[in-house]
């Protein structure tokens, strides 16, 4: 089954502002959309990957907090909004002023879920479908990282690819809630928050989140 993705997104989510970023809204699904209660094999049967996209997790809510507080990280600059999912880092930085953004993210739902959020809050973001970890790095000055160590062997590899781009000149931001593959070492934490969300996706119903930059 071939899905039409903007359809399925649109059908799927409603249109709400995120807790910790009440400037704008998302496309995203809650007890009230279709979403909400389709289990994994529901998900496999009709060849949908897991809809990231579809929820604020708290690493990228408080990342799009710092960069909505602290616009002169991206104004007038070049940002790479990396596993971007619904894209809320992204259209953070949009709003902030950035010269350019870019949603990169392999799964092509989350792609036209930054396309639809973007479109939601009148900003123009890129979006990218391509392994960057397997591309020459990026020409951007600032990249943006939320949630992004949930899985052993990927926090591996992003974080080897991550400090690579901070050697070649790139500032890199992480948002992350103490996920299990998370390690501080090499950062340095700017912020924490206390980030609303719900025991369907956490462990909590507010998850301590902290934003870090990555130590030259």
């Amino acid at each position: 089954m071939i899905l039409d993705r903007r359809a399925f997104i649109l059908e799927n989510t409603r249109l709400q502002a995120p807790p910790h970023t009440p400037e704008f809204v998302l496309h995203l699904a809650d007890e009230i959309t279709p979403i909400w209660r389709m289990t994994e094999e529901a998900l496999a049967k009709i060849g949908l990957p897991p809809p990231f996209w579809a929820f604020a997790w708290a690493g990228g809510q408080a990342l799009a907090r710092y960069v909505l507080d602290n616009r002169g990280l991206v104004a007038g600059r070049r940002v790479l909004d990396f596993a971007s999912g619904s894209g809320i880092v992204g259209i953070a930085a949009a709003r902030a002023g950035a010269a350019s953004v870019a949603c990169a993210d392999i799964d092509g739902f989350c792609a036209e879920a930054a396309r639809l959020n973007a479109a939601a809050n009148s900003v123009t973001v890129e979006v990218a479908e391509d392994d960057l970890l397997d591309a020459p790095l990026p020409a951007v000055d600032v990249i943006l990282a939320g949630d992004i160590c949930y899985e052993k062997p990927l926090a591996r590899r992003v974080m080897a690819w991550l400090r690579a781009a901070r050697a070649a000149g790139a500032e890199v931001l992480i948002g992350d809630p103490g996920r299990s593959y998370f390690s501080a070492e090499g950062l340095t934490r700017l912020a924490e928050y206390q980030v609303p969300t719900t025991r369907e996706l956490e462990d909590m119903a507010v998850k301590r989140t902290a934003v870090w930059t990555l130590d030259r």
